[in-house]
Parts: C-alpha cells; sequence; structure tokens
C-alpha cells in the first residue's frame, strides 16, 4: 500500500467511520436495548454496566438509542450525497462541455441555491413539504446538487485544453461521449474527496434538522432529537447529552479526516513524502 494511504488522519478518520457505519448496520438486527421500550422504573439512570451509557427520561437505553441513531443520521446523509452527487456532476459535466448559456444556466441556478445557508435551506424545505426522513434527504439533497455541480465544472474546465482532449476531439468524439469517457474518469477521485465532505455535511445538516422537529420522527431515534430532549435535563443528566453529542462530532471529525486523507491520496501533484 501507498505511503500516502497509510497516513494517521486517513487511518484514524476511515476508523471512526468504520466504526460508526459498522454500528449502523448492526442496529438493522441488534441493539442492546428495544429502543421503543418505555421503562419508567429506570428513567435518568446514571451510567452503568447494565447501561453503560445511562437511560433517558423514558428509560430507554440511551447505548442503544445512538446506535439505532446512526442508522438514521448516516442513511440520510448517505442518500442525500447520491443525489447531489448523481444530479449535480452530470450537471457540471454539461456546463463544461457546453459553455456559453448552459455553463451561465447552471452557475446562475447554484448562485441561486447557495444565497441561503445550508441549514436554513433544508428548514425551508421541510417546513414546506412536513417533517420526516424523506423530506429531510430531498432537502440535503437539493443544496448538494449545485456543491457538486460547481467542484465538476471547475475540475472539468482545466481539463478540456488538455492533449488527450483536444487529441479524442480530432479523432470525432462528441462532447459528451468525452466528458464520460475521458474527462470524468480523470475527476473521479476529486468527486469522491467531495462526496465524503459533503457526508458530513450531511450528518450535521440531519441532526439540526431533528434537533428543531424536522427530521426523522418518533419513535425512530435521532441524534438530534436526543440533544433536544436533553436540553432541559443537562443540569442533572448530562449524559443525555453528552453521549450524542460525541456521536455526531466523532461522525464529523472522522468523516473530514477521511475526505482529508483522501484528498491527499489520490492528488497526483502532492509528492511522496518519507
Amino acid at each position: 500500500m501507498s505511503a500516502r494511504f497509510r497516513s494517521p488522519g486517513l487511518l484514524i478518520g476511515l476508523g471512526l467511520t468504520g466504526l460508526f457505519l459498522a454500528a449502523a448496520a448492526l442496529s438493522l438486527a441488534w441493539t442492546p436495548q428495544d429502543v421503543t421500550q418505555v421503562d419508567v422504573a429506570r428513567r435518568l439512570l446514571a451510567p452503568s454496566g447494565a447501561h453503560p451509557f445511562g437511560t433517558d427520561h423514558f428509560g430507554r437505553d440511551v447505548l442503544s438509542m445512538i446506535i439505532a441513531g446512526a442508522r438514521n443520521s448516516l442513511l440520510v446523509a448517505l442518500v442525500a450525497v447520491a443525489i447531489g452527487l448523481g444530479l449535480g456532476a452530470p450537471l457540471g459535466l454539461w456546463a463544461a462541455a457546453r459553455g456559453g448559456l448552459a455553463d451561465e444556466l447552471v452557475m446562475r441556478g447554484s448562485d441561486l441555491v447557495f444565497a441561503l445557508p445550508a441549514l436554513l435551506l433544508a428548514i425551508l424545505f421541510t417546513a414546506v413539504l412536513g417533517p420526516g426522513a424523506v423530506n429531510a434527504i430531498i432537502a440535503i439533497g437539493v443544496f448538494n446538487v449545485p456543491v457538486f455541480a460547481r467542484v465538476t465544472r471547475g475540475a472539468a474546465q482545466s481539463l478540456w485544453t488538455r492533449d488527450f482532449v483536444l487529441a479524442a476531439r480530432v479523432a470525432g468524439k462528441g462532447r459528451w461521449a468525452i466528458s464520460l469517457g475521458h474527462i470524468a474518469p480523470n475527476i473521479a477521485g476529486l468527486l469522491i474527496v467531495q462526496a465524503t465532505i459533503q457526508f458530513s455535511v450531511g450528518v450535521l445538516a440531519e441532526a439540526g434538522l431533528s434537533y428543531v422537529g424536522l427530521g426523522a420522527q418518533p419513535p425512530t431515534p435521532s441524534w438530534g432529537r436526543m440533544l433536544n430532549d436533553a436540553q432541559t435535563m443537562i443540569g442533572f443528566a448530562p449524559w443525555l447529552a453528552i453521549f450524542p453529542g460525541l456521536a455526531i462530532a466523532l461522525t464529523v471529525l472522522g468523516l473530514n479526516l477521511l475526505g482529508d486523507g483522501l484528498r491527499d491520496a489520490l492528488d497526483p501533484r502532492l509528492e511522496r513524502r518519507g
């Protein structure tokens, strides 16, 4: 394995991301306790051997809630990134290939979306469409589209003057064939890195929407809603805020480290260190 793929940041990011992805996958089949079971007799128990992260105001196991919440948070962010990449990358390729009016339309449309902060735009969409995980995915995905469109367009434009593209044009290939066969493979690494970064943004956006009640609805566990529920009890049950907050922070940290590590590893302009 190349030394670039063994950098500490990349390995730490990969480990943290893998940990939460594994927790999300595990929650599909098993959690330590039933996250829908209410047991008032066990409410607000401090962390212990039986409940490593304590229990909430309904007596539910906080560790189980965090494991189950990972599934919701990561799934929403992942699908939203897939929407942004699936729609934004072709738009960016089209804008770079056609230029002129097509380029102006894509860029001005992106500017219009960027006029509003990401979370505010997501709140606007979910307020109109109604709360729920599906609408949260749509809201976050819509913001991701211009992000990928601009990144793809900028990277593709820099390649249209390269010799291998000029050779393809001389050979009679059309603009779309060149975009798919020559441009897209050469910017795939950049798009992977951007997708990782947007994944972390999606996790934060989902937590923010759930915090204000516009994300996944009860009884579906959500890290953001766990923080909302904990805000009135943080003085006597701080574990209710600490553990979901750590889950969000470590997930975002892991994804950012992974994105930075992949950027350094996949950038051919960086000379090998060591």
